[in-house]
């Protein structure tokens, strides 16, 4: 077993996260992963409603007694998101955890502390992770440029962005992008690191519920297999290599072009619903990182957890050996 401060903060049994992902941190993934002994969130805005995401909570709790989380991010949108009764959901259904990622969740952290729910922020920087921790959260998840989804403008490598964080942060950090065996497992800790964070690799498992194309293209593809997008309009983001997204690269280069050019194509519901729920790998964009390139399988949840533990294990007690 691999005891580290964030285990012990959290009463968790391994230092793996599963964050939330939209449209596919749902029930049956987090509950597996709760149950595999590592922290799993719900994706909040992945359900319609802060009523449907209460019955969401309780579904999961019908799957495992073990503790598991729940995202929510908190980003501009066209219609408006009630983020106040989303907090109040997950205040009234007793979840322990949240983690916030997009704004600083500043305005909602008086309520959380007061319910006792400990608050995990996501960040892309050094200096995000310090404003955070002012605020007062209890760990950070920090992504290297490797990750899936937005890695902000900076293209900072977890390499050097982890232990640049782990140098001047005293709580908890998560380590997140690029990870998906227990060698990054070993090496996130040898950074500095109290856990690692997995988006990619989790969507490859038995329990998620994409669409079985999905995880297959995720094993077949390799570390090169994905786009970084929307660097034209200072809003990165990086996804699976496919038709639609070498479109948006293809449509960036042209002189004059901005976002409504290629909306179309970047379209998040036409990604989950063409690809995510259907299978059709070339319907839209879909988040994936480069440890596309460390998947070769499609393990349960249980399996994974349990095999990424005994090879960090094994790395971390060989590496005394090599010190004369």
């Amino acid at each position: 077993m691999i005891t580290t401060p964030f285990t012990q903060a959290f009463g968790v049994q391994h230092p793996i996260v599963c964050g939330g992902m939209l449209a596919v941190g749902t029930a049956e993934l987090i509950a597996a992963v709760a149950e595999a002994g590592a922290l799993g969130f719900l994706s909040g805005l992945t359900q319609p409603s802060p009523d449907a995401l209460v019955a969401e909570i309780e579904r999961t709790r019908q799957l495992t007694d073990r503790p598991f989380g729940v995202n929510l991010t908190i980003l501009p949108t066209i219609s408006p998101v009630p983020y106040d009764e989303y907090v109040e959901a997950i205040i009234r259904s007793g979840v322990p955890f949240v983690e916030t990622a997009g704004r600083s969740p500043a305005e909602y952290m008086e309520r959380f502390a007061a319910a006792g729910v400990k608050v995990v922020h996501k960040a892309v920087a050094v200096r995000h992770a310090r404003s955070a921790q002012r605020l007062g959260v209890d760990a950070v998840s920090i992504d290297g440029f490797e990750c899936a989804g937005h890695p902000g403008e900076e293209h900072i490598g977890g390499i050097v962005l982890i232990p640049a964080a782990t140098a001047v942060i005293d709580i908890p950090i998560i380590a997140s992008g690029g990870i998906a065996d227990g060698r990054g497992l070993a090496a996130a800790l040898a950074l500095g690191a109290g856990a690692v964070n997995m988006g990619t690799r989790f969507v490859a498992t038995v329990e998620s519920t994409v669409h079985e194309n999905v995880k297959a293209q995720i094993v077949a593809n390799d570390e090169r297999m994905t786009n970084v997008v929307f660097q034209k309009f200072a809003n990165s983001a990086r996804v699976a290599k496919n038709s639609v997204s070498d479109e948006i690269i293809e449509i960036e280069k042209r002189d004059g072009t901005t976002f409504a050019d290629v909306a179309h194509l970047a379209s998040g519901a036409r990604g989950r619903e063409e690809v995510l729920r259907k299978g059709d790998m070339e319907g839209g964009v879909w988040w994936a990182s480069q440890s596309q390139g460390l998947v070769h399988d499609v393990p349960t949840v249980k399996v994974l957890v349990d095999r990424m533990v005994a090879e960090a294990e094994q790395v971390l007690e060989r590496l005394p050996s090599l010190v004369s």
